[in-house]
Formats: C-alpha cells, structure tokens, sequence
C-alpha cells in the first residue's frame, strides 16, 4: 500500500504505510507514519485495486455465462463492516505510535533518541520484503488469510496488554524514558500492524463480490483513518488533564480521563475478543448466492522475489528508484522536526493533535482536485512544479518555531496562533498532495500490466522509504549541530547531558546558541533547490521514455 499523505512521517507533527497515514497534527511530528502512510495518510491501495482490476476481468466471462442476481451492497453489509473494522485495528497500534513522540518530547528526550524512536515506523515501509511469504504460507484448512490475520491480532493484543502494564515504568524511570525498550516494542507492533495489512489486503478481494470489491480501498482508507484519530488524536486528548480539566470536566483533577496504560490495556482487550469472534465464526471462503468462488494466484516466494529483483535491474526503474529516494530530503527537517519544536516551545501537544479535525475535508478533497491534472501524459510535471513551493514552506515552518516563543501568554497561545499553524499546515498538504497524487499517477502509468501488483507495490514501498530515511537522519543530526553555553557556572560547558548537569550542578544553565533546527532547515532546503535543478529534470524526462523501457524482461 502507499504511504499518502495522511500519515508523511506527520508534516507540521509523522511519521500512514509504509502507510504513513497521518493526522494533522500526527503530521507536525514527521512524515513517515503517514503509514502511518495515507500515505504520505489517504488514497485508494494501488496494489489492491490492480488484484481486483484483474479479478474482475477474469471473472467476466463467467458472469455473462451464468447471469447470477447481483448481491448489491446490502447483501454484503457484513463483510464491508468487518473489513472497516479490521482496518480500524489497523489504525490503532499507528496512532499510538504517532503519539509517543509527542510525550517524549514532553520529557525532554534528546533529538537522537527521537531518531531511535523513528524506527518504528518503517515497517510499513518495508514490508514488501515479507509481503511474499504471507501470500504463499498458509494452512489451506483454516484459510489463506486468517493463518496469518489471527495469530497477528492476538500478538497484538498481547503486545498492548505487555505494554499496558509496563509502559508506566518505561517512561517514567529515574533516569528517564526506556527509549530502547519502547522502540523495540512499538517497532513489533507496528511490524505486526503491517503484516495483518497484508492478509487483509488480500482477504478483501475475495472476501467482496465482483460488484463491490471496489468498496475494499474504501474500507481501507476510511478505517485505517479512523482507527488512527482513534489511536492518536483522541488519545492525547483524554489523555491531557489540562484538555479534559478545561472541555470536558466540572471540577478539575491532575490526569486525564484516561492513560496510556488504560487505552492500551482497553484495545488489547479488543483484539483478543474479536480476533477470538472472527477466528471462530467467520469463515474464509463463502460462497452465496450471487457470489463467485474467485480463485487465488498463489505464486511461489522464490519466483516473487525473482520478479522484483528483475524489476529493479531494469535501468528506467533503478534510475527511478534512486530519485525517489533522495527527492525528501529536502523536507525532512521540515516534516520530522518541526511538531518537535513546537511542543518544545510550549504548545500543547493535544491542542497540535486536534488541529487533524478540521483538515480531514481538505485531505479529502485534495487528491480528487489534483488528480484531474495529473491524469494526463505528463503527471510527473506536477510533482516538479510543487516541489518547490514544499521547500519554501519548509522555511515557512522554521519561521513559525521560531516565532513561537514570542507568542505564549500565561494562559496559553492566542487562537490567531492556531490559526496561522493551521492555515501553514494546509498550504503544506496542498504542496504534499500534489507530489504525492503526481508519483502515484505515474507508478500506475508506467508499472507493467503483467505484473502490475507487484510493479506498484515496489514502487510505493520505495517511495515511503524515501520518506523515512531523511526523516531519521534530520532528527538524528538536530543534537550535534546545536550548540550550547553554560553560564553562571565559570569553567563549565553543555556540550553533553553529562556536561549540562555538571553546569547545573555547579549553579549555571545552559542556553542554546544556535538550534541545529534552523542550521538543518536552511541546509535541506538548498540540498532541495539542488535536486530539484539537476535531478527534478531528470525525473521529468523519465515521462519520454518509450512503454518498452518499463516493461520487466520476465514477461516478453
């Protein structure tokens, strides 16, 4: 599935799928869960509607043969509902995920270990690599489908109740949050996550009726969106005492309505019980009336691994590839650094989380508007003429951090605040769709018909990872290009936590001389100006390239 722009790592807060689908305000904190995703949040999966586009075609003949009474949507109401649901699982472990950085922050981590915790959302992006092996492993009696689909959602939940009964401790220790320990876990979870996507994925196509297989990319998109704002924004909502203290309480109290250890332990609960339901009450291929027993490609792993690796040797592809993976860099600081600052600077980070709700109409909106001018032989004209007004709002942002501090009042930030990190915020996405719709419409007007799921589903695997990568290296470099004095303390410095206390220690603070955000801002965006000078032209001219020199050898 593509990373849209839901979930780019966050854009003002990341990182969804490998989806990278990404609330709002999940985007101020980076680009790569908009996995966490959509994508870079949310569009249709490409690999999804290409196994149905082939279904369907297969199927034909066979329906004009034997005129069957079509089931309509209301014959299959319950498949649609338990799919919507799956995916809302789905989106759940993604959005808690997306949050934790945001209550890192709140603690002060160090920037590298927010890079350490960035590793979390990869999966998504990778799991094209292990994609092959849930496809052709299975026990044929229990279902091609749910061999994988059950023991993934009961590991899941087992996770969330691990975690519920720990993760107190892993933040909260005296020498400050376990980073190692909640990105080993997260990172299962959301490995995990991404492996029940497959099964899903798959499951949808034969799970619907000819007629109403298209509904599965909705049910995707929809769901994972929703299990998302579930998992993230409405967390850190009733997780906030100051939120619930000011909206939704009489008297005021110190915590939230509710915390992380209750919200983890609540869905691991979820997923036992109707993982447990679906194990046992639903079964993998029925055939009703008006349905078609669709009949499954099974290919081997080896030969799946065989055609990527033919696919990637072809010169257009590699060449390809290569430009996908570096055209981010640009605006990682920008999309992985800049919720950070902001939290940083004293905004609540509830309040950045809230500010997805009223961006979902344009998220919405967006890839229908942008898809009309990227439907013609040039799409990748549009990805080159965004990309630099993407890189100017990146400017945009590191003015608006630091702007911040000047802004906070005793009470708060003023609601003129919020409206100018919203309207920031919006400008950005229309910048980020229309690179992201762009890519798409061309992945799909070049990828080989023969072989149009796995071409697809290479080319959005590596367009997330394209995402991700600059994303950990920004959060990485933050620390090491910011520079720190100590004063008050004669003879001492900040260059290091051991130092800063050492400072502290001898009755002296430290003070930022030069935030390595800014340095890192400015650095992006000329790396980015250079891109889009040499290799933006290059990218352009990959539309000449003759049908040919896109097809995968295998196949002529």
């Amino acid at each position: 599935m593509p990373t849209a722009p839901i979930m780019e790592p966050s854009d003002l807060i990341t990182h969804k799928n490998g989806r990278q689908r990404k609330m709002v305000g999940a985007n101020l904190l980076s680009e790569n869960m908009r996995d966490v995703d959509r994508g870079e949040t949310s569009s249709p999966e490409p690999e999804v509607e290409e196994e149905a586009e082939g279904l369907i075609r297969g199927s034909d003949s066979e329906d004009r043969r034997r005129h069957k009474a079509r089931p309509g949507i209301r014959g299959e109401l319950g498949n649609i509902l338990l799919l919507l649901f799956l995916y809302v699982l789905q989106g759940i472990p993604l959005g808690l995920a997306g949050s934790i950085p945001l209550i890192l922050q709140s603690k002060n981590v160090s920037y590298k270990d927010q890079a350490f915790f960035s590793f979390v959302f990869w999966p998504f992006s990778l799991k094209l690599f292990w994609a092959p092996l849930v496809d052709a492993l299975y026990f044929s009696r229990f279902g091609r489908r749910k061999s994988w689909l059950v023991p993934t959602q009961y590991l899941l939940g087992l996770f969330m109740l691990y975690l519920s009964l720990t993760v107190n401790s892993l933040l909260q220790s005296e020498t400050g949050p376990c980073v190692v320990t909640l990105t080993a876990v997260f990172f299962m979870l959301a490995f995990l996550a991404a492996t029940q996507d497959i099964a899903v994925d798959g499951w949808a196509l034969t799970m619907l009726s000819r007629e109403n297989v298209g509904y599965a990319s909705t049910c995707n998109s929809v769901g994972q969106t929703a299990g998302y704002f579930l998992g993230n924004v409405l967390f850190l909502a009733l997780e906030s005492a100051d939120f619930c203290n000011k909206y939704l309480r009489l008297e005021p109290k110190d915590t939230g309505i509710v915390t992380l250890s209750d919200f983890l332990f609540f869905w691991g609960i979820v997923f036992l019980v109707s993982t447990t339901l679906v194990a046992i009450f639903k079964r993998e291929n029925e055939h009703g009336k008006g349905k078609r027993k669709v009949p499954e490609e099974t290919q081997g792993v080896m030969e799946t691994y065989k055609l990527l690796f033919s696919i990637i040797k072809m010169r257009t592809v590699f060449t390809f590839c290569v430009l996908l993976l570096t055209a981010k860099i640009g605006f990682s600081a920008a999309d992985a650094v800049t919720g950070l600052k902001l939290v940083e600077a004293g905004v609540p980070k509830e309040q950045l989380a809230l500010l997805a709700v009223p961006m979902v109409p344009l998220q919405i909106l967006l890839p229908v508007i942008i898809s009309k001018y990227t439907a013609g032989p040039r799409p990748l004209d549009v990805f080159y003429k965004a990309f630099p007004f993407r890189l100017l709002i990146g400017l945009e942002y590191a003015l608006l951090v630091w702007w911040t501090p000047s802004v906070k009042q005793e009470g708060g930030f003023p609601v003129y605040y919020f409206a100018i990190v919203l309207l920031s915020y919006a400008l950005h996405q229309v910048a980020l769709y229309s690179m992201y719709v762009a890519c798409m419409a061309f992945h799909a007007k070049v990828s080989d018909p023969l072989i149009g799921g796995t071409y697809m589903t290479l080319l959005n695997t590596v367009t997330n990872l394209g995402g991700n990568w600059p994303s950990t290296v920004a959060l990485w470099m933050v620390d090491p290009l910011t520079s720190k004095e100590c004063q008050g303390a004669v003879g001492q410095s900040c260059g290091s936590s051991e130092e800063a206390g050492l400072c502290v220690k001898e009755g002296g603070f430290c003070v930022t001389t030069l935030d390595g955000y800014y340095v890192e801002s400015v650095v992006c965006v000329v790396i980015g100006l250079a891109w889009w000078v040499w290799l933006g032209k290059k990218m352009r001219r990959l539309q000449e390239q003759r049908p040919a020199a896109w097809r995968c050898r295998i196949n002529q």
